[in-house]
């Protein structure tokens, strides 16, 4: 199942079973996720909730337990069913609507593949229940074996959170609940209409009716004397089924399955990590870029050396790119620097041509231009200046977040796309009128 072994072996090296391996590695591979100190401490507090679970789950790992959570929404019966499966009234059935607003769970039996543990979550379909079900979806990621409950055709809430259930590849049960409100002939054409919608995802075998509760049954008692007498009389419940696939599936795929969820969650979470570490990363990036922009806008701005202009500040886009560097985890020396600076400015200057010439007139106008006219041409040659540090910023960014590397497209293509994608306008407007409030604020 899943790509697990259904019959775990003993491996000759160690002794351990190879499901008992797998478990080592799962925790393993929790535990690095805690103490990876290369994840960002932003990135961490940012799923702090997250990193929590991880910590539930290695503490379950450790302590051997098998955690079989009830799933549904509010009113199916699932605290019933596990009421059942205990064989005592533990978790909360009050008729209120959302009783169940946190985790509850109860430790049920201890087998050769570990401790078993049923938790009871909230309903999916809260009308506040946003919290209630990111609840939920919280507790069945923990869970190793779920049981969906239902009491009808699936809703559409509950047919969603099955598919992706099923999608995301955790070992679930269909449990359709009160099977005694129904009679042999309509239990039949409902038990058939949940395998035509679930067969894409759902083998039939995995679909199981229950009575968690049945209703009480009306028996007449007739007297000695012949009058009848009518009264209720409860009845067991009907979970035999249920506990027969959940024992054969535990028994054969128990501690697997408590690897294979440990591996499925900690594989969403490294993609959640990553995720957050990329969009973190280019946020930071972006501030670094502009930050350098502005400072090389107004040195070139405001130097009355026009000569000197397109070299003036020169050096900062060296540091920029070692900046850069640094924030996606590379240290390059002035000189990689330089070599990469390089590469980029001949493939912008092949693309922008027009902008060198319009920065050579600019800076010629500088010298011959007074009051207000000299200060808006300066800002105009400042924003150019300010583009061509912003291009040069993206593309080494570029190179950066694909390891060092230009890809298969390589530096031209690269160029291109990067220039494709700006507002060169919007772009040079923002950068003058930026240029110009600093020049501005600083004469006043």
């Amino acid at each position: 199942m899943h790509g697990w072994r259904s019959h775990p072996r003993p491996t000759q090296k160690t002794g351990i079973t190879e499901s008992e391996g797998y478990l080592l590695e799962a925790n393993r591979h929790l535990q690095d996720l805690l103490l990876d100190t290369g994840i960002p401490a932003a990135i961490k507090a940012e799923l702090s909730a997250e990193f929590a679970e991880i910590e539930a789950v290695s503490k379950k790992l450790e302590r051997d337990e098998i955690h079989i959570a009830a799933f549904g929404r509010v009113g199916v019966g699932k605290s019933s069913l596990l009421n059942a499966l205990l064989q005592q009234d533990v978790f909360n059935t009050s008729a209120l609507h959302g009783e169940t607003r946190d985790e509850a769970r109860q430790s049920w039996h201890s087998t050769k593949q570990g401790h078993l543990v049923l938790i009871d979550t909230p309903g999916i379909d809260e009308l506040d229940g946003m919290a209630r079900e990111e609840m939920a979806k919280s507790i069945s990621r923990r869970a190793d074996v779920i049981l969906m409950v239902c009491e009808a055709d699936l809703t559409d809430s509950e047919f969603r959170a099955l598919h992706e259930l099923c999608k995301a590849g955790r070992a679930v049960l269909l449990v359709l609940n009160k099977s005694d409100h129904y009679s042999p002939a309509e239990l039949d054409l409902l038990l058939q209409r949940l395998a035509q919608r679930c067969e894409a995802f759902l083998p039939l075998d995995r679909i199981i009716t229950a009575a968690a509760k049945p209703r009480p049954e009306t028996v007449i008692r007739i007297s000695e004397d012949g009058s009848e007498e009518k009264f209720q009389r409860s009845r067991l419940s009907d979970i035999a089924s249920l506990k027969t696939h959940l024992w054969d599936l535990l028994e054969k795929n128990g501690k697997s399955l408590a690897a294979l969820n440990a591996a499925l969650f900690a594989s969403e979470l490294d993609q959640k990590v990553a995720s957050r570490i990329v969009v973190a990363r280019k946020s930071v990036a972006e501030r670094i870029i502009r930050n350098y922009c502005l400072g090389k806008g107004l040195v070139v701005a405001v130097n009355p050396v026009p000569i000197a202009d397109l070299l003036a500040a020169a050096g900062s886009d060296v540091a920029m790119v070692i900046h850069l560097g640094e924030v996606y985890g590379f240290s390059l020396s002035r000189t990689e620097a330089s070599k990469l600076l390089l590469t980029i400015s001949a493939q912008l200057l092949a693309l922008m041509s027009a902008y060198w010439g319009m920065n050579l007139v600019s800076s010629a106008l500088k010298t011959v231009s007074v009051g207000l006219s000299t200060a808006l041409t300066a800002a105009a040659q400042g924003a150019l200046a300010w583009y061509a540090t912003y291009l040069t910023g993206k593309m080494a960014e570029t190179w950066f977040s694909k390891g060092k590397s230009w890809g298969k497209t390589g530096p031209r293509d690269t160029a291109r796309s990067i220039l494709a994608s700006l507002d060169r306008e919007s772009l040079i407007s923002t950068a003058r009128n930026d240029i110009l409030t600093r020049i501005n604020s600083n004469r006043s």
